[in-house]
């Protein structure tokens, strides 16, 4: 594989790739090679104290603000705490098996946790995992060795997509199994009610939790590009719908701008980190993107 291509894994480069580890592996490469350094994912910098200037000292350090009150130089000092826990949440549930394109929600959702999990171990910070639909599947402990990453893969390796999302008890157990303050990314399509999701969340943040959230969507569901009488039926349900697809798709459209404002919202009002992600799109540049997003809102 070029180094082109592995700065730009396209959704058919990764189909190729049949091992999920070896997908993580390569998309990992291809991320850090986008950024001007390691994103150090998992590193938690508070601040601790201000001490009296001393020459040597990081200029970047200096507290210019404090100098214009008082004329005196004074530097930040912080307490890092790089010892992350960070559990990844993977909806399996039956909508994630739509797919208009080489990759389903599903591959792309287990694709991008697999890579995560790669990350994270690579900097030696403890990862775990729950894989969930209506209830929670699987949960993978959390652990820090970089021979963990086999077992989450097991986990993560698809499975045949089955019942419905209920997404507020899944993260009701999952704050149950994980007690202790961590990182928390839901991977998911996010197609159930907005206020369980956004109780659920909100739950987690209640819990001490950092929550990050990647909204995996397919092209064809933001889009809505079907123009010829199709029949429409439910992933999750019984229910189907012969239609004319140009007499809905204003509406459709208006109705998913509604959905997705919401989510937005709530996501912004807890302090939620929140990705709209189309599975068109290089998971490698998706999940850059996003990281240097999360470290420009940490630097403001």
């Amino acid at each position: 594989m070029t180094t082109a291509s592995k700065r730009s894994l396209h959704p058919e480069v990764i189909q190729r790739i049949s091992r999920l580890e070896v997908r993580a592996r390569h998309i990992v490469e291809g991320l850090l090679s986008g950024m001007h350094r390691s994103p150090y994912f998992g590193q938690s910098v508070e601040f601790l104290q201000h001490r009296e200037y001393a020459p040597g000292d990081d200029l970047r350090r200096v507290d210019w603000k404090v100098w214009a009150k008082q004329d005196r130089l004074y530097v930040k000092q912080y307490e890092e705490d790089t010892n992350l826990r960070c559990c990844l949440l993977v909806d399996v549930s039956e909508s994630m098996a739509y797919g208009s394109g080489p990759l389903s929600k599903l591959d792309y959702a287990v694709t991008a946790a697999a890579a995560l999990a790669y990350l994270l171990l690579r900097q030696q910070d403890a990862v775990g995992c729950a894989v969930f639909d209506e209830g929670v599947r699987q949960t993978i402990p959390l652990r820090t060795s970089s021979s963990h990453l086999s077992t989450i893969i097991r986990a993560l390796e698809p499975k045949q997509p089955k019942h419905k999302t209920r997404l507020y008890d899944v993260l009701v157990q999952v704050a149950e199994t994980y007690p202790r303050r961590g990182m928390m990314i839901l991977i998911s399509d996010l197609l159930v009610d907005v206020d369980d999701a956004q109780r659920g969340l909100r739950l987690l943040r209640q819990r001490g939790h950092d929550v990050l959230v990647l909204h995996v969507m397919d092209d064809d569901e933001l889009d809505f590009p079907f123009a010829s009488p199709a029949r429409f039926e439910g992933l999750e349900t019984a229910d189907h719908l012969t239609c004319n697809p140009r007499a809905l798709r204003e509406g459709y459209l208006q109705a998913l701008d509604r959905f997705l404002a919401a989510l937005r919202h709530g996501c912004a009002r807890d302090n939620v980190d929140y990705a709209l992600i189309r599975t068109s799109m290089p998971l490698d540049a998706a999940l850059t993107a996003f990281l240097k997003h999360r470290q420009h809102e940490r630097q403001r």
